[in-house]
């Protein structure tokens, strides 16, 4: 029985785009999943076939190949010889026989896997050896702090299974990472495939990044900016401490070094900046009384 077309097999059409194909894949993948159908061997083949149509149509190489007829739908080569009329060239083989095909009284491609059972396997094709597996890819979203600090996420595959994935410091949004060995088996005892994770990072209340710098806003009190004094500040690490200078204002911008993204392999770590706002809260009647005979400018 001969593998679904794969465009067949995710209700797509041949010009679909890889978001159009991704979409199509999980909703199917989501319906036939047996965890939704225990027991059905039917929604079991068709999940299978789901997994193997989206093998092949979600890397673009393989696709085109298979448009291209170089592959079959199981991502198998095609044996060359084939010309426009039909024909299976052999010109090279016993006598440079050339079968033609579709005529009466010619020989099938069935046919020739009968004669030539030393030279072809399964349903006519020749042995391609072993053959790596394809690669599958996923979607992952992770923290900001993580994608600060690194960190281990943890993905849960459409068959059920799981993956940890180790984020290293500093990934940036959209960065695919990749896990070798974690994606579809080898063929005829080649590699399998490998795993690859687009990661997107979620963004954070407190801070934003540029590069490897990390930026916050930090509310800090009338008397601590005119006078100057100690406050806490949040990193990515942990809270720290540090002195603001006196005679500082909103907008201040004092610098932590190393506290941004952190080191990574030969990458030094960044620094976090962070920017003083002035919070003056309920004022108390000593600092109503003072403002009101105070004018700016003018000696205390």
């Amino acid at each position: 029985m001969s593998m679904r077309d794969p465009y067949e097999v995710l209700g797509v059409s041949k010009t679909a785009s890889q978001d159009e194909i991704r979409k199509a894949y999980r909703a199917l993948a989501k319906k036939y999943h047996p965890d939704m159908n225990p027991g059905d061997k039917v929604a079991e083949e068709q999940f299978k076939a789901i997994g193997q149509a989206n093998d092949l149509l979600s890397d673009a190489e393989k696709r085109a190949r298979f448009d291209r007829g170089e592959i079959d739908a199981a991502g198998q080569e095609r044996h060359p010889g084939f010309d426009g009329g039909g024909y299976r060239d052999y010109g090279h083989g016993a006598g440079g026989f050339r079968y033609g095909g579709g005529q009466g009284g010619s020989f099938t491609e069935e046919d020739l896997g009968d004669l030539f059972s030393g030279m072809f396997t399964g349903r006519g094709r020749r042995s391609a050896g072993p053959r790596k597996g394809a690669d599958r890819s996923y979607s992952l979203k992770i923290s900001f702090l993580d994608s600060v600090n690194g960190g281990t996420s943890r993905i849960t595959l459409p068959e059920g299974a799981t993956l940890d994935v180790h984020i290293p410091p500093g990934i940036e949004d959209g960065q695919t990472l990749r896990l070798r060995g974690k994606g579809a088996p080898g063929v005829q005892g080649g590699a399998d495939g490998d795993a690859l994770i687009t990661v997107s990072i979620l963004p954070d209340p407190t801070y934003t990044r540029e590069g490897d710098d990390l930026y916050e806003t930090l509310p800090v009190d009338l008397k601590t900016v005119v006078l100057g004094g100690p406050i806490t500040v949040p990193t990515p690490t942990g809270a720290v401490k540090m002195t603001v200078p006196p005679h500082s204002d909103s907008g201040t911008k004092l610098r932590l070094r190393g506290k941004g993204v952190q080191a990574h392999g030969r990458r030094e770590a960044g620094n976090l900046y962070v920017t003083l706002q002035i919070k003056i809260g309920k004022p108390d009647q000593a600092l109503e009384d003072f403002l009101k005979t105070w004018t700016p400018g003018s000696a205390a």
